[in-house]
């Protein structure tokens, strides 16, 4: 009685031919959920400007030429003069507003705007670095009516082309709205 103990050529064949056939279907699947959250991650950053736009404006053209209490939050006096142009003030600190919406100014500068009003990274002000650690890059933007702010979710083949714009206002008129592109999700 010579009985062996382990696993026959073709037992073992067949285990490696369904452990491939699973990596074949598998494989592409997670491939896909990585580009799903990274459209996911871009969805809510529009969201989350769109709102924030939404806040600053109100805010602002409330408190058009009204004298304010100092800022509980970081300090300053905020102030929105007639034409738009000022600060407010968030839970953070002061925000920068053009026409009475928040500038598309980038992280780091002097002037906090919409990505500070936004909450992108847990940090305000936002730095480069704070938004890369979460996953976002930065590409234009200023203080100006008309400035043009690209936020990029990054990770993806190619982050320029996984964005949205935010334009604070065209200079229509006084209070237009801020401009919000439809998302990029081509290099997502």
């Amino acid at each position: 009685m010579n009985r062996s103990k382990g696993f026959t050529l073709i037992e073992l064949v067949v285990v490696i031919t369904i452990l491939g056939i699973l990596a074949a279907v598998a494989l592409p699947r997670f491939v896909n959920l990585q580009r799903d959250a990274r459209i996911a991650k871009l969805n809510a950053a529009r969201g989350a400007v769109q709102a924030a736009a939404a806040m600053v404006a109100g805010s602002a053209q409330a408190r058009t030429a009204v004298v304010q209490p100092t800022c509980a939050a970081g300090g300053g006096i905020p102030n929105i003069a007639a034409t738009g142009a000022g600060t407010i003030c968030s839970q953070n600190g002061l925000l920068q507003a053009i026409n009475w919406n928040p500038t598309a100014d980038v992280p780091g500068g002097a002037a906090h705007g919409i990505v500070d009003a936004a909450g992108l990274t847990a940090l305000f002000p936002a730095t480069v670095a704070a938004l890369a650690a979460d996953g976002y890059a930065t590409t234009g933007g200023g203080a100006a009516i008309g400035s043009v702010l690209t936020v990029q979710v990054t990770g993806g083949p190619t982050p320029a082309t996984c964005s949205f714009t935010y334009t604070p206002s065209t200079g229509g008129g006084a209070g237009t709205a801020p401009t919000i592109s439809a998302i990029n999700t081509l290099g997502c």
